[in-house]
């Protein structure tokens, strides 16, 4: 995860980061064999070596759209940028909530009353502002490296689509749109959702920033306005919750009318949203407080209370129970992080400033967000409603907090906090399905220019061996042969860590190449046909680690339905992980593998701590053995 140094973003717009490269064609599909031999048959794999090898030869198919990726990566600033956000993000039909938009869960606030939260509230967007301040001057500390080959420059271009990014919903595919403004054009309003109605929020009046005071008065307006039952919209917010392709339909249908086109623009050129949320009526556990952030409850509770194509949301609700939700598209996991520890630090660290009665001003009232609508849009969303509720009821969660041990204990083996995890993970699923499956890890490449990210995959053969030599009944495996097998699964995750982060992963390359194929109206490759890799990009385990230095945790769905999804934040003497899955695919429980993966990493530790225990005794005796004997003069 990046460190922050003092340099800011504006010091370094002269030093240019160097390209994402292309890796050499034979070495990606090497390394793709590889990765999949030991997860399909035999015969399968004879199979796919064949098409591979095909693909790969002197003047075959491969070479041809090498050139032509290499050629495109001398044309454009990021060659993987555009088909990798299609791939990933807007060609994917699913969705919003716990598909794609990962959330950060804040501590439980000590709300007494909602003039506490609203205040909470208002000290939030007060920080967000500042924040936004530091973007727009380009004054953000610079983030470096940290980890593995530390100390390199990241790309900030993330940062700077924080609040100027809207993912606009397509029939067939996304549009995300970030603005490019200049400071006449910027955005000074916000978006402020309550009770499922809508309420514009101006952040600047007669060009002066609003202070805390007078945010807290306008939202306690908002409050006021909401609660009047007179004006009453149906819940509009609950149509971006839909499937991408039904969204796009219904938009279709609601930008027939000027009043509903108006509303949507003013959402779209909002800064975010901020969802002021009832009282969910459950215990806040940290599990209970993850879907809350994910999903609001459905339409019962906070679901329809949200406006997920925009890119933050910050979630307050009257419980205490707060977050942020971001659409993913613009941004990664570890831009989130540096924000939200921006704005902790910015609550816990300066108190509510209570402004001078003579220097709050008499503002307008916000307004409420109008809608035109009929009988047919009320059944799209009804229908839209039921969608979501089915969504809500089929994710499984379990947050849980390993206490054993953490990072530091891990270190102390001279072995990578992450590394160790993934192959914990791996142990984990191993333990509950007696095989190991295509997983992903998320890998920034912001080294380069505009970069992203790649995938980790670390199912590796090495980790195979060593979770197969711990599940073994028959006690072939002795402890050392075992502590082999662990340190060579660490090394190899390590050594593929390595290669992502420099550019030098597989899954962007071959994507790359599937797309060259398209772009050139060429029969699709074999290689994309092929069952093996179809399989190897169907990620039943979906992992990242999102480390943070204050408490809050990150949260994400599963991406396939029989799947999971595994973020983790390790600690110093503990780690917390969410686990998802879905109620639905009968192949999954959250709680039985958050069991195996609580087993396994006892186990390894168990392992680690019989291992240092002998080598001591080693030491000890060969230290006996070489004491001098004492004369008896």
């Amino acid at each position: 995860m990046p460190i922050l140094e003092k340099a800011t973003a504006r010091d370094r717009d002269s030093e240019v980061l160097p390209k994402v490269p292309v890796p050499p064609l034979k070495q990606t599909l090497d390394t793709y064999l590889k990765c999949v031999q030991h997860l399909v048959t035999e015969e399968q794999f004879k199979k796919t070596k064949a098409i591979v090898e095909k693909f790969g030869a002197s003047g075959g198919v491969g070479e041809t759209l090498q050139k032509k990726l290499l050629e495109r990566r001398d044309k454009t600033t990021n060659w993987v940028y555009d088909y990798w956000l299609e791939d990933m993000y807007l060609n994917n039909r699913l969705a919003l909530p716990v598909n794609s938009s990962p959330a950060m869960v804040f501590p439980k606030q000590p709300f007494k009353d909602h003039k506490d939260a609203l205040r909470f509230a208002a000290h939030l967007i007060r920080g967000v502002l500042d924040y936004k301040a530091l973007i727009d001057v380009r004054a953000l500390p610079l983030d470096f490296a940290r980890g593995q080959l530390a100390g390199t420059p990241l790309c900030m271009e993330q940062y700077y689509r924080l609040f100027t990014s809207y993912r606009f919903p397509g029939l067939k595919t996304d549009t995300l749109k970030v603005q490019m403004n200049t400071a006449s054009s910027a955005p000074e309003h916000i978006i402020v959702a309550c009770k499922n109605q809508f309420f514009v929020l101006d952040v600047v009046a007669n060009s002066k920033q609003l202070n805390e005071t007078e945010i807290l008065s306008q939202l306690e307006k908002i409050m006021k306005m909401a609660e009047t039952a007179e004006v009453r919209f149906p819940p509009f917010g609950i149509l971006t919750s839909d499937g991408r392709t039904e969204w796009a339909q219904a938009r279709d249908v609601l930008i027939k009318d000027q009043t509903n086109r108006d509303s949507l623009t003013l959402i779209e050129s909002s800064l975010c949203v901020v969802c002021l949320d009832e009282p969910s009526g459950l215990k806040p556990s940290d599990t209970i407080r993850a879907l809350q952030m994910l999903h609001g409850g459905g339409c019962e509770k906070n679901g329809s209370n949200r406006w997920y194509d925009k890119s933050l949301q910050f979630v307050v609700g009257l419980d205490g129970v707060c977050g942020v939700v971001c659409e993913h598209s613009p941004f990664e996991g570890i831009v989130m992080v540096q924000f939200c520890e921006y704005l902790m630090k910015y609550l816990t660290g300066s108190p509510f400033k209570m402004a001078r009665a003579s220097s709050i001003r008499e503002l307008p009232p916000p307004r409420r967000m109008l809608w035109k609508y009929n009988p047919h849009i009320q059944g799209i969303i009804a229908a839209s409603g039921e969608r979501l509720k089915r969504l809500v009821n089929n994710l499984d969660m379990d947050v849980f907090k390993f206490k054993a041990y953490g990072k530091e204990f891990i270190k102390k083996q001279n072995m990578s906090p992450d590394a160790f995890i993934q192959v914990a993970l791996q142990l984990a699923f191993y333990k509950c399905n007696n095989r190991l499956v295509s997983t992903y890890e998320s890998a920034s490449i912001r080294r380069f220019q505009e970069g992203r990210v790649d995938n980790i995959r670390s199912a590796t053969p090495e980790a195979l061996a060593f979770v197969t030599s711990m599940t073994d009944d028959r006690a072939t495996f002795s402890v050392s042969e075992k502590m082999k097998r662990l340190r060579d699964a660490i090394n190899a995750q390590t050594n593929y860590t390595t290669a992502a982060i420099t550019g030098m992963a597989i899954d962007n390359h071959l994507l790359g190449l599937l797309r060259i194929s398209k772009e050139l109206n060429m029969e699709k490759p074999e290689i994309f046909c092929d069952e093996t890799y179809l399989a190897s990009n169907h990620f039943i385990l979906s992992t990242s680690q999102v480390p943070t230095t204050m408490e809050m945790f990150c949260c994400y769905g599963p991406v396939v339905p029989n799947g999971y999804g595994a973020c983790y934040n390790p600690q110093s003497d503990h780690i917390i992980f969410c686990v998802s899955s879905f109620w639905e695919n009968t192949e999954t429980s959250s709680t039985v593998f958050a069991k195996a993966l609580n087993e396994g990493l006892l186990e390894i530790w168990e392992l680690c701590s019989r291992i240092s225990t002998a080598a001591s005794k080693l030491a000890d005796s060969s230290q006996g053995a070489s004491q001098p004997h004492k004369s008896g003069k």
